[in-house]
Formats: structure tokens, C-alpha cells, sequence
């Protein structure tokens, strides 16, 4: 019988649970959609539906390994049950306690990187709005770490995914008032975290009995998936929204972005965006369209010789800027655009911004890097993947499989299990499949437009400012509308 693993990802937009030999292929997927939620039981029964939906006969589960969305905390009490719902990647609410907060923090390494986004910035909010939640608060942990425990029934998180949370003891959490006994154990990503509890309900109390590797988040797994966890090797996941790095021996501060150690001498410098394919589907709505099918219409269009701009800021921004009062625009808007040309300035505004990333990370190490690993949705598209090239001026390569998340997760569970090295599955389980190269005429044409896109950023990010704190009266009534109509009584 064949052995594989059962690898799985928390997204999104889905949850995504595969059986994957030791040669990186998949023998079964199960796609559950739906999982932008913030409610850990959903996630739960997500994970029981898809391995329901498994077949398990063709061959023998001998380890498990999820990976989830991060910069996410689930609140649990002292029990390990959910005191709310989740706090998820794109909330933005600590903004408003984030002054009270930082006057409370002393010098630190770690104090530059509290922002409206930050783990300890969140708790403080909550400690300000919701205080009995934080009374009865036991541990904080990212959401592979809550399915890992309903698995194994060991609360435990890994030290790349809780990064910022971790880095913030002991000094700033005793300044914030926190105690360091709502940081879990934090076990390296390659170990395995316990076994498969019996009891666990469906297809999974079949697999009572199999290890459960610690895992961390989606990003990781990911990059790993694409081979891209080297040194000399940036990567870029496109979807709902998206992350970009460099992979460098040694760490590298690098102003906006996020240094973490991600191996053994590996660390990634760069972070994730708040925009990515969901830019592309708010301008496909308001086109009155959707899918890939229309997309890609659009894009084989004519464009009008003179392009647009588009700043992608439609949710605020993360890296490099972390600033959730940023907004969007298209500038340089003419009479004869069209559609196309307004989705060519929505993947070109994406890429933009990736360059900007890789521009500061690659300077931060001194040295530009080999190529860009691509993957995601956005990686099947063949425009962007060539745009991306262009903007960045560096080749793109797309690999053989479509899920490199649960590639990556297959790697770190079989490296667990067999005792080998993270850098040999990513030699033996990835394959690339399609290379894309800038030309010269494009490199200097969105050298140009760069430029402008720059210059466009800077110009308008007061008045993003300015108006994220607008708010719009309600509409007055009319003398009209507050009569009542001619011949109707009361």
C-alpha cells in the first residue's frame, strides 16, 4: 500500500485537504469553500468534512500536517474552548486604543513592529472593549494551532507563525499587563506535536493513532511547496491577498518589512499585503462580471495606448507601510479606457507593489535575487505571471503542481517522519513547470511607469489620510418624501 500523508490548508477562501505521495503528487483533494469566518468551529468541521470526503483505501496515512492563514489569534480560556471569535488578518480595530498602548511600552526591538495589526495590539483592544473576555483568557494561538488541538489535545504553537506575539516577551507583554502564560509552548514546525486522539468524530477516528506535525502557517508552507525556501530564491503567493519575500542566510532589517527566521540559517525578509486577487474581483464586480474566463477576455483585449495608474490600497496596506488609512485610486484616467485598460492597471498596481517590496528587501541583503517562485491562483494566469516579470525585472517560474501550500505541508511530514531534511523534499517533490522572462522594451517601459506610480503614492497618501476620516451625513429628507402621499390617510 502507498504511503502518503494527509497535508491540509486553512485559506480565505476554502479549506483544502489532499493525500500526497512522497513524489509531491496528489492522489485526492477535497475543497470545502467558504472559510473567511472567524469562527474556529467552522474551521473545525471543515477539516472533519474534507477528511469524510478522502478516500483512504488507496493508501496508508502515516503523518499529518495542516497550515493555516496567519497574523490571526484565537482567544481560548483556560480549557482551550474559544472565548470569541477570531481576530483575523485584515482587522484593524486596534487601531483605536494603539496611542493608549504604545505610551505604555518601553524601548524595545519588537515596539517598532506594534501596529493596528500586531497580536499585542489586539489584546490591549480587547482588554479596552471587552474586559471579561481577557479576564478569562488562557492562551493565544494561531488557527493551525486550535485544529492541531482538537486533534492531538496538546496546545502548542511554532515559533515562526507566533513570531510577533513571542518576540513580545516578557518585557512588553509585563508592560501591557499580560501574563507569559498566554503564549503556549512554541515547538519547532518539523516536530510532531502528538497523534491523532481516539474518538475524533467521522473518517478521522480511522486515523486515531497518527502523529500530527506542528506545522506553521500557510505562507511557509507554501514557499516551501514552490521549492522557494533557499537562500537566493524570493517567492510571491497570489490570492485573496498576497505576500512577498527573500530568502537570505543571515537576517536583514529592512524598514516595513517583516525579518523572521523561518530555518536553520534561512530567513525570510518581506511580508504580506492587503491586496492580491481580491482587487481583481472588486473590479470585476463592478464591471458586472466574473471568473477567470472574463478575466482573461479583458486582458486579450486592445488597451488604449496610453496607460492608467491604479493604487491598490482598497483595505488600508500591511507591508511595507502598515497603514490602514491608505486608499485606493486610479489616476491618469481617459475617456477611451475601457475595461481592459482598467484591469491591466489592477494587475500592474499588485505588481507595483511587489517591486517596491523586493526593491527594499533585496537592498537590505545587497544582492538582487536569482528569480521569483510564483504561486497561488494568480499563478495559472500566464498575463500576470509576464507583468509580474516585467515590473520586477527578475523571472518568474510557476511550478508543476497548483497546490503548493499542501506540497509543503506533504514535505515537512514526510521530512518528520523519515528524519530528512527540508531541502531534499523540496528537491525531490517540486517540479517547475513554466519559466517567464522580462524583455528588455518592457523592463524599461514599467521602469517608466514605475516612476509615476511612486510619484502618485506619495501624492496621495495625505488625502487617503484625510479622507479615511470622513464620514458622510445621513441624507436629509425632503419635504416631499416626509409628507404623506396625496389621498392617503393616516
Amino acid at each position: 500500500m502507498k504511503r502518503c500523508v494527509l497535508a491540509c490548508d486553512l485559506g480565505g477562501s476554502s479549506f483544502r485537504a489532499a493525500l500526497v505521495d512522497d513524489a509531491g503528487k496528489v492522489i485526492d483533494l477535497a475543497v470545502i469553500p467558504g472559510q473567511a469566518t472567524a469562527d474556529p468551529q467552522a474551521w473545525w468541521q471543515s477539516l472533519v468534512t474534507a477528511v469524510d470526503q478522502l478516500g483512504h483505501t488507496s493508501c496508508e496515512i502515516v503523518a499529518i500536517a495542516i497550515s493555516a492563514f496567519t497574523r490571526s489569534q484565537i482567544l481560548l480560556d483556560r480549557t482551550g474552548i474559544p472565548l470569541r471569535p477570531a481576530l483575523l488578518w485584515h482587522d484593524t480595530q486596534a487601531a483605536a486604543t494603539l496611542p493608549g498602548l504604545l505610551a505604555l511600552l518601553p524601548e524595545h526591538p519588537e515596539r517598532a513592529f506594534v501596529n493596528a495589526f500586531h497580536p499585542l495590539a489586539r489584546l490591549h483592544f480587547l482588554r479596552e472593549t471587552e474586559p471579561g473576555t481577557i479576564a478569562s483568557l488562557g492562551c493565544v494561538v494561531e488557527p493551525k494551532d486550535y485544529l492541531n488541538f482538537r486533534l492531538t489535545g496538546r496546545i502548542a504553537c511554532d515559533p515562526i507563525s507566533s513570531a510577533r506575539l513571542l518576540a513580545c516577551a516578557p518585557a512588553l507583554l509585563h508592560a501591557a499587563r499580560f501574563p507569559l502564560s498566554i503564549l503556549p509552548a512554541a515547538i519547532a514546525p518539523t516536530e510532531i506535536l502528538g497523534v491523532v486522539q481516539p474518538n475524533r468524530p467521522g473518517a478521522l477516528r480511522r486515523l486515531a493513532g497518527v502523529p500530527v506535525i506542528a506545522m506553521a502557517h500557510d505562507t511557509w508552507a507554501s514557499v516551501l511547496g514552490l521549492g522557494a525556501l533557499r537562500p537566493g530564491f524570493a517567492y510571491n503567493l497570489s490570492g485573496t491577498t498576497e505576500v512577498l519575500g527573500l530568502m537570505s542566510k543571515t537576517p536583514h532589517p529592512a524598514e516595513g518589512l517583516l525579518t523572521v527566521q523561518w530555518g536553520e540559517d534561512i530567513h525570510q525578509i518581506g511580508g504580506p499585503s492587503q491586496t492580491g486577487a481580491d482587487s481583481i474581483a472588486w473590479l470585476m464586480r463592478l464591471l458586472g462580471q466574473s471568473g477567470p474566463i472574463a478575466l482573461n477576455t479583458l486582458l486579450q483585449a486592445e488597451r488604449h495606448p496610453q496607460p492608467a495608474l491604479f493604487l491598490p490600497y482598497l483595505q488600508g496596506e500591511r507591508a511595507p507601510y502598515w497603514n490602514p488609512a491608505l486608499r485606493g485610486a486610479f489616476v491618469g484616467l481617459h475617456r477611451d479606457h475601457g475595461p481592459a485598460d482598467l484591469a491591466h492597471a489592477v494587475l500592474e498596481g499588485v505588481a507595483f507593489l511587489n517591486r517596491i517590496v523586493l526593491d527594499r528587501a533585496e537592498a537590505a541583503c545587497g544582492q538582487p535575487v536569482t528569480e521569483i517562485r510564483f504561486g497561488g491562483g494568480g499563478a495559472a494566469n500566464a498575463a500576470w505571471c509576464q507583468i509580474k516579470a516585467d515590473i520586477t525585472n527578475r523571472p518568474v517560474v510557476v511550478i508543476d503542481e497548483t497546490e503548493p501550500g499542501l506540497i509543503g505541508a506533504a514535505i515537512v511530514a514526510f521530512a518528520a517522519r523519515n528524519g530528512t531534511s527540508l531541502e531534499a523534499g523540496q528537491q525531490a517533490m517540486v517540479t517547475p513547470r513554466a519559466r517567464f522572462t522580462p524583455p528588455p522594451a518592457r523592463v524599461a517601459f514599467y521602469r517608466d511607469l514605475f516612476t509615476r506610480f511612486r510619484a502618485a503614492e506619495a501624492a496621495l497618501a495625505p488625502l487617503s489620510q484625510e479622507l479615511s476620516r470622513m464620514v458622510l451625513p445621513p441624507a436629509p429628507v425632503s419635504a416631499q418624501s416626509a409628507a404623506p402621499a396625496k389621498g392617503v390617510r393616516d
